[in-house]
């Protein structure tokens, strides 16, 4: 289903580039979600094939159309949810839980509206429209980017979790401080949580995993990483994102084989840098767009006019702090103490993060949900 609807473009694009051919592009229209809710009923199937799965239909259907997570993500799992469907004690309402789900959809829609679309503007500038980039523009745009897909994706995860606690479900943790990750193998424990577990369980372990030969490892890794990239949109730059990550993981875990170490600093800088260079092809239309931005990070003028403002600098300041310093909103939530000053907080965040988004009029769409 994937192969038809996402990617019958992208390959007969390719083959009418490779053989000269002229075969017209159908441009399929997107199931909303195909990416996300496709990968869930695989891992549903394969249980089932397996003997490890067995619900009644309307506790399936409930599972494949749960509202909160089912546009882009976290990417559930039946033995997770299913029970939490069927249990009695989740019919009564749960104050706790709801104070709960207010609060961490609450930083959910701050990270969303505030901080990423804020970063968003620049970003897009940087990508879209510069034609050239100095230095300190180039290096602009891709923290920028950075920035603002982790709020995004992270603040919808937020959102996802705060909905589904109002109903007592609990979702599983998709983000856990991504970029205080030491290495990139820290990082992917920490990074999209819930696709990583998908393509352990249901890829590298099928593959082989780490039962085999450390070529046949090395192998099977930078299979997963690749294809990681490649469920993420039909384009070369996703291919390309998803083969920096896995050469990035296979030279990880070949450092890791031989005994070497390395000082925790210098391997977060090393990793974070990375981690900010490769999603650059993540980010950009075409080949053109994203070596402008890698030409202008390592070889452009020091200096520009980068169109930015007094609010782009504090919200630019505001998300390495806490990307960097603070307790992330899982970490918050599980620290909740609702009383009355919580909740005049979180309404009046609630309501800044509005007034702010419609004063200002930025705002854009999930990224994800282009995925």
């Amino acid at each position: 289903m994937l192969g038809y609807f996402k990617y019958t473009d992208f390959f007969l694009d390719n083959f009418n580039g490779i053989f000269g051919a002229s075969v017209p592009l159908p441009h399929i229209v997107l199931p909303l979600a195909i990416s996300f809710f496709t990968f869930q009923q695989i891992a549903f199937l394969v249980d089932t094939y397996r003997e490890k799965a067995s619900y009644d239909f309307i506790t399936y259907a409930l599972f494949v159309v749960f509202f909160p997570q089912l546009i882009a993500g976290p990417i559930v799992h039946h033995k997770e949810m299913m029970p939490q469907f069927v249990s009695k004690k989740n019919l009564i309402v749960n104050y706790r839980n709801i104070a709960a789900g207010v609060f961490i959809f609450t930083i959910g829609l701050f990270k969303k509206v505030v901080i990423a679309d804020t970063l968003a503007l620049s970003a897009t500038h940087g990508f879209d429209v510069a034609i050239t980039l100095t230095m300190i523009e180039a290096w602009a745009t891709s923290l920028c980017y950075t920035f603002q897909l982790y709020y995004d994706f992270s603040g919808y995860c937020d959102m996802a979790i705060g909905a589904a606690l109002l109903f007592n479900i609990k979702l599983p943790i998709n983000f856990n401080s991504p970029y205080k990750a030491i290495n990139i193998q820290d990082f992917w424990h920490r990074w999209h949580i819930t696709l990583s577990r998908f393509l352990r369980d249901y890829l590298y372990i099928p593959l082989g995993g780490n039962r085999c030969s450390k070529t046949r490892l090395y192998i099977n890794l930078f299979i997963v990483f690749l294809l990681g990239g490649i469920w993420h949109g039909a384009g070369w730059g996703f291919v390309i994102w998803g083969a920096l990550h896995g050469v990035a993981i296979v030279v990880h875990r070949f450092w890791h084989d031989r005994g070497f170490k390395m000082n925790a600093i210098l391997g977060w800088f090393i990793t974070f840098n990375f981690v900010n260079i490769a999603w650059i092809f993540f980010r950009a239309k075409d080949m053109h767009s994203a070596m402008n931005v890698l030409s202008g990070m390592f070889m452009g003028e020091i200096g520009g006019d980068f169109p930015i403002t007094s609010k782009r600098i504090l919200i630019f300041a505001l998300a390495i702090g806490i990307a960097f310093c603070a307790r992330n909103s899982i970490e918050l939530k599980n620290r909740l103490s609702p009383n009355i000053f919580t909740f005049a907080l979180l309404l009046l965040v609630a309501i800044s993060s509005l007034m702010l988004s419609l004063y200002y009029g930025d705002t854009s769409e999930f990224i994800y949900f282009n995925f």
